[in-house]
């Protein structure tokens, strides 16, 4: 508690904002806090987010460049309580944001990029290109944008060739032997036609080395394009299409053991802290997108249609014990295709009272193949040592004769279809200096999962002396269907004192949809052959599903502006209550899948504040601090009573100040100098559901020296100024407990050219 209390200073100068509030001049910037007053490319949303009930924070381009936000994940920190943690492939894309969020499957926050949902969150970690704005909106965001957005939405808008025209040039090199290139261009053939093409190559030699073939583990290389095509007539009518792809090859993985050291046959095998694991670990992704905004202004009201249709191919090979011992190896393949669509009508033009109407559709079909191969180890330690521990002195083998590679398939493939449906409203009403808002949406899910697992294993039982060869065979198959309808409602109220301050209160309700437990079948399949070897039965139904999460959002906040506009910010205080809450588990024992469980309740509240101060016109100073307090109500694991303990993977505190000095250099074709400085931070975060194992707060110092100029800049760079050693992701798997560290200390020179 006492790191929140050294944030007082804070609220204190945030209510003096609410003194000033009718003599400050709210002039608007390229800053965390304020961007354009009209942004014409918004659909659902106001035009002014600081004008809106809710907390959000707005990265306009020049900050984008200066704090080179390539992903998602640079946002980290940088967002109050928002951790988007930089560990294992780009397929990972984990996001906590107030307490909430979970390793797998189903993100708790929405991603839209030009208005077009990204229905798969495989593909959330890609290259930034080109990118005007990215607005972080933190809450639920269901009523308007449905399914997992129970902690907020991020709304990313690229450059458009009708605001913008000319060539883009960007190199990088950096510590890693790492590259990183863009070329795009803007032309407007007509008045009234905008064309963008770009593309990006990226290219890294990794930072941490697999010590059994002493190569670098988390090498990887990345490339795509975009072309983006906008028109427009003098009637209210426009169009935009955005056809886009990427290609990505990566490593990853980069688990070191952090138990006991591990000793076989008298020789060390593995120490604590070593990344040394001896099967292949990679990452393969290709992705297409292409998404049509049609969109109507009329006097009285706007029209919009969003149509999008998304393809994801993606392979994930590990080697899934992370030792150099042949225990098993696991390959997912997934290929995936989703169209969705959005229509949308909202009033315009209107003075007391606003309102909006919307229906989404989407279907997704996903074909997955994830064979598991046990290799000599797994079959020797995970099935017969087990099943040799009978009572009756039967004694189980591998049968080399028939089966000489000692090596045994689980094969699981699965046909997975996702049809949804939602109808939603929102309504405004403006009286005086007061807006009243109430939303509702109804969803309704239906998700199918068909599988086929087959196995095969040659085996010898002895009995007295007496060898019999024995083949056990499984072939599975069944299908599973639920179906979900969720009623989302919205209230808020917001006081306005001018267009820029202003006090607001709200009540939502958010969820995240349940699933499959995919990840599980290898241990179905284990543990069915076990049951043909005369071992305890095993009930694949109790693990097979998971259900959504839901939860209710308390909230009170505001924006400010105070010295006549010198001092800039927002602030907000939460209070989430979460049922059953999705928890990614290990399973007691030597298993080898995860699975998603429903972990009970839980409860998060906290206070968030971001403040932007600009003493002089060239210096920019910002602070935003986020604090979580997310805690178990109520969680049995079956053993274990977790009540009252905190929350795994989600850091109490995020805290991230920067500042920013711009010299003029009085020279025309130098332009200004711009030296950057800052440090992001997060803790303390907790490991696992008993609470015994943490990362305490740490900080990481980060550095630039900027010549910037209208047609061009170079910027020299370093982040982790401190060579900070700290973790990033713990797990355990088959009892061993593993951490990824953070990327060691790294310089890098970028140089932006603009034609």
């Amino acid at each position: 508690m006492d790191k929140f209390y050294k944030t007082l200073p804070l609220f204190v100068l945030l209510f003096s904002g609410f003194v000033h509030a009718h003599n400050s001049d709210t002039s608007t910037a390229d800053t965390t806090i304020v961007v354009h007053e009209v942004q014409v490319t918004a659909i659902k949303q106001g035009l002014v987010l600081r004008s809106e009930p809710t907390a959000s924070t707005t990265f306009g381009e020049q900050l984008i460049g200066r704090r080179h936000i390539h992903a998602l994940k640079n946002l980290s920190q940088a967002v109050p309580n928002l951790h988007i943690p930089d560990y294992g492939a780009r397929m990972t894309s984990s996001i906590y944001v107030r307490g909430l969020g979970a390793r797998i499957d189903q993100p708790v926050m929405g991603l839209n990029v030009d208005n077009v949902p990204v229905m798969n969150k495989n593909n959330y970690d890609t290259e930034l290109a080109d990118v005007e704005r990215i607005e972080v909106l933190r809450g639920p965001q269901s009523t308007l944008y449905g399914r997992n957005t129970m902690g907020g939405v991020m709304n990313v808008y690229t450059l458009s060739p009708m605001s913008y025209q000319g060539t883009r040039f960007m190199a990088e090199y950096s510590s890693g032997d790492s590259y990183r290139f863009r070329a795009s261009t803007y032309r407007k053939p007509k008045e009234n036609l905008g064309i963008a093409v770009s593309g990006f190559y990226t290219r890294t030699g990794g930072f941490f080395t697999n010590l059994h073939n002493g190569r670098r583990c988390d090498h990887e290389q990345m490339g795509g394009g975009r072309w983006r095509t906008q028109w427009q007539n003098n009637r209210g009518l426009r169009i935009d299409n955005f056809l886009s792809f990427s290609l990505l090859k990566q490593g990853g993985y980069p688990y070191a053991y952090i138990g006991k050291d591990i000793v076989e046959e008298g020789k060390p095998l593995i120490r604590t802290g070593e990344i040394r694991y001896n099967d292949p670990a990679s990452y393969e992704r290709k992705n297409i997108s292409d998404g049509l905004t049609l969109r109507y202004d009329a006097n009285r009201f706007t029209l919009s249609s969003i149509t999008a249709y998304q393809y994801s191919d993606d392979e994930m090979n590990l080697d899934q014990d992370f030792l150099p011992l042949s225990y098993f190896t696991l390959k997912q393949a997934q290929r995936e295709h989703t169209l969705s669509q959005d229509l949308v009508i909202r009033s315009r033009n209107t003075r007391r009272y606003d309102w909006l109407f919307g229906l989404f559709g989407f279907y997704r079909h996903n074909n997955m193949e994830a064979p598991v191969r046990f290799k000599r180890t797994g079959i020797d330690r995970l099935i017969f040592h087990y099943a040799n521990l009978n009572p009756v002195g039967i004694t189980f083998a591998w049968d080399e004769q028939a089966a000489p590679e000692y090596e045994l398939p689980l094969d699981t493939d699965f046909r997975i279809s996702n049809f949804g449906m939602a109808l939603y409203h929102e309504s405004r009403l403006r009286l005086g200096r007061w807006t009243l808002s109430a939303g509702i949406r109804i969803d309704r899910e239906r998700q199918r999962l068909k599988y086929f697992s087959h196995t095969d294993m040659y085996y010898t039982m002895s009995i007295r002396n007496t060898v019999i060869p024995m083949h056990a065979e499984i072939d599975d198959s069944n299908t599973y269907r639920h179906t979900y309808t969720e009623i989302l409602p919205k209230f808020t109220a917001l006081y306005a004192f001018d267009s820029q301050r202003n006090l607001y209160a709200s009540i939502s309700r958010g969820y995240k949809a349940g699933g499959f437990n995919t990840q599980m079948f290898s241990d179905i399949l284990q543990a069915q052959l076990k049951a043909q070897m005369s071992m305890r039965p095993y009930e694949a139904s109790d693990i097979i599903s998971y259900a959504p999460e839901y939860s209710w959002n308390y909230e009170v906040g505001g924006h400010f502006a105070c010295l006549d506009g010198a001092v800039r910010g927002d602030f907000s205080l939460f209070y989430i209550d979460v049922s059953d809450l999705q928890l990614t588990v290990f399973p007691a024992g030597q298993t080898t899948g995860r699975m998603m469980t429903n972990a009970g309740k839980a409860r998060s509240y906290g206070v968030e504040t971001s403040v932007m101060v600009s003493p002089r016109h060239n210096i920019d100073l910002s602070c935003t601090y986020g604090y979580t307090n997310a805690k178990f109500k109520h969680y049995i694991d079956g053993k274990n009573n977790y009540k009252g303990n905190h929350i795994p993977y989600s850091p109490t505190h995020t805290l991230s100040l920067t500042g920013s000095w711009s010299i003029p250099t009085g020279v025309e074709w130098l332009g200004n100098v711009v030296l950057g400085a800052g440090m992001q931070s997060a803790g303390d975060i907790w490991w696992n559901e008993a609470n015994t194992l943490r990362e305490d707060f740490y900080s990481l110092w980060n550095a630039s020296l900027r010549i910037e100029h209208k047609n061009y800049s170079i910027d020299l760079w370093g982040r982790n100024l401190g060579d900070r050693h700290y973790g990033v992701f713990y797990f355990k798997s088959m009892g061993n407990e593993f951490m990824q560290y953070g990327r060691p200390r790294t310089f890098g020179v970028t140089v932006s050219v603009n034609i």
